[in-house]
């Protein structure tokens, strides 16, 4: 499957604000080709919290260890909370990656430029972040109830808010 038939899915969710920064709009360069996901049935984007899903295309300078700058790669990542987060992983989400990125104090080591495996966020990992390189077909019933899931999380924090 492509980013984009992922993308399809995400945009079909109720509520939904995409964000898709491109050239010449109001948005940081880095950013361009990237997508970010909020749910904002006032199609405002919130001023309070993050997006339930993004799709990044590139290495940004905090974030390379998945080697998305490699031709055809590009990254989902999925904020499903503390609890979904140990189920997925098995850890902890604020254990500690050492220095070199690639281990955690529980002595996991995470291939962070895997694809189509669900892996915790190289960067936000502890704040509930999971992440998949290049998604295939083969996991597109995780992702989408992982991404339901996210989308009602989210739905559920902003009716709280307003």
């Amino acid at each position: 499957m492509s980013m984009h038939d992922y993308l399809g899915r995400v945009r079909a969710f109720e509520g939904v604000l995409e964000l898709a920064p491109e050239e010449g709009g109001p948005f940081p360069e880095i950013a361009w080709g990237d997508h970010f996901f909020y749910y904002a049935p006032d199609g405002q984007t919130p001023q309070q919290g993050q997006p339930f899903a993004t799709f990044v295309t590139k290495d940004y300078p905090d974030d390379a260890l998945s080697e998305l700058d490699r031709a055809g790669r590009w990254r989902l990542n999925i904020h499903v909370g503390r609890h979904r987060f140990v189920s997925l992983t098995g850890e902890e989400p604020r254990l500690s990656r050492d220095v070199s990125g690639t281990g955690t104090a529980s002595g996991s080591v995470w291939d962070f430029a895997a694809t189509d495996t669900v892996i915790p966020h190289p960067v936000y990992r502890a704040q509930g972040w999971i992440a998949v390189v290049t998604p295939s077909r083969d996991s597109l019933a995780v992702i989408v109830s992982l991404l339901e899931q996210a989308h009602a999380d989210a739905k559920r924090r902003w009716h709280r808010i307003k």
